[in-house]
C-alpha cells in the first residue's frame, strides 16, 4: 500500500506515520518537487502509488482519467502537519478499504 505524498503536505509525514502499514513516499524524495501535476500522476502510475494531495487539480484528473493512480483527496484548508497526521491516522482503515477496492479511484477526507 504504497502513498506519494503531494508537494503541499509536509516531507515530515513519512517519518511520522512510519508505524503505519502504508509505504510512504514524497514527491520530493523522487525528484518530482517541482514536477507538473502531469509527471506526478505518470510517475505514480508506472510506481503504484495513490497520490494523496489537498490539490483539487487530481481531483479533477480522477475524473478525466480515471485510474490508476488513485488519489486520496483531503479536504483540510490551512491546518498543521500533526492534523493532516491524525486525519490519516483515524481514517487508516478507510483508507486501507479504499486502496484494496479495484473499483473506486477517489477517496475524499475528511
Amino acid at each position: 500500500m504504497k502513498l506519494l505524498l503531494d508537494q503541499n503536505l509536509s516531507y515530515r509525514l513519512i517519518d511520522r506515520l512510519a508505524d503505519t502499514s502504508f509505504e510512504i513516499e514524497h514527491v520530493r524524495n523522487l525528484g518530482l518537487a517541482e514536477a507538473y501535476d502531469s509527471e506526478i500522476w505518470e510517475s505514480a502510475s508506472k510506481n503504484n502509488y495513490t497520490i494523496v494531495s489537498k490539490d483539487s487539480d487530481f481531483h479533477q484528473k480522477i475524473f478525466l482519467h480515471g485510474h490508476p493512480p488513485k488519489v486520496i483527496w483531503l479536504l483540510l484548508g490551512n491546518c498543521t502537519t500533526s492534523a493532516i497526521e491524525n486525519l490519516l491516522r483515524q481514517d487508516k482503515a478507510e483508507i486501507k478499504a479504499f486502496l484494496q477496492d479495484k473499483e473506486t479511484g477517489l477517496l475524499t477526507l475528511p
